[in-house]
């Protein structure tokens, strides 16, 4: 369902095994998870085309997990001796939702907000988390309080579109946080991606 990928605010594994942009996510960076999905029916391969055989890249996507394992390892000792690590919860949550471990991961990341409540990347993550464990309201929720720290925060802004549009069926609700998204940054790839998904809806 390419059309209902979330945004994440960090770049990682998730994003290469959704095939999509993952608000937060969804996409790591120092923070989070980022990037946008392609509306209905764009972004899908030529006829005839299917998933790619085995080869190099499975293989670098096996390493990969199996590097981000080693981190939540790590992460997890930090945490133990330091649970005010803020960082070290971020990084965790963060290998945690890329490995889809997305209990384990919310648990992080509310402990991450705890700490530092003015996150509104890692809020926006929590919320990515919660979508994927088809917890829709908590995923609109975290994504609300995301633009209440920082109403100009994009990736929080497209994912209550997402989730408006393909989870709780409000299309007029998504249509209003895309055109605030263009509104906000118009030449940014987010305004792109709103344009295509609000043209996708039938709205101008």
């Amino acid at each position: 369902m390419k059309n209902s990928v979330l945004f994440g605010t960090a770049g990682g594994l998730l994003v290469g095994l959704l095939a999509g942009y993952i608000i937060g996510f969804e996409v790591h960076d120092a923070q989070g998870r980022g990037g946008g999905s392609a509306p209905p029916g764009m972004g899908q391969p030529p006829p005839g085309m299917g998933q790619m055989p085995p080869g190099p890249a499975q293989g670098q996507g096996q390493a990969a997990m199996l590097e981000a394992q080693q981190r939540i390892d790590m992460n997890q000792k930090i945490v133990a001796q330091d649970p005010r690590n803020v960082g070290a919860w971020i990084a965790l949550a963060n290998d945690l939702s890329d490995t889809r471990q997305f209990t384990r991961a919310v648990d992080a990341y509310t402990t991450a907000i705890k700490l530092q409540p003015g996150n509104p990347d890692v809020i926006t993550d929590l919320g990515v988390a919660y979508d994927q464990l088809q917890e829709y309201d908590k995923a609109l929720a975290a994504f609300e309080q995301a633009q209440q720290v920082d109403p100009n925060h994009l990736q929080s802004l497209m994912n209550i579109g997402v989730i408006s549009a393909y989870r709780k069926n409000d299309p007029a609700r998504a249509i209003v946080a895309w055109k605030k998204v263009i509104a906000l940054a118009p030449n940014s790839p987010q305004a792109a991606d709103a344009r295509q998904r609000l043209a996708s809806l039938g709205a101008k």
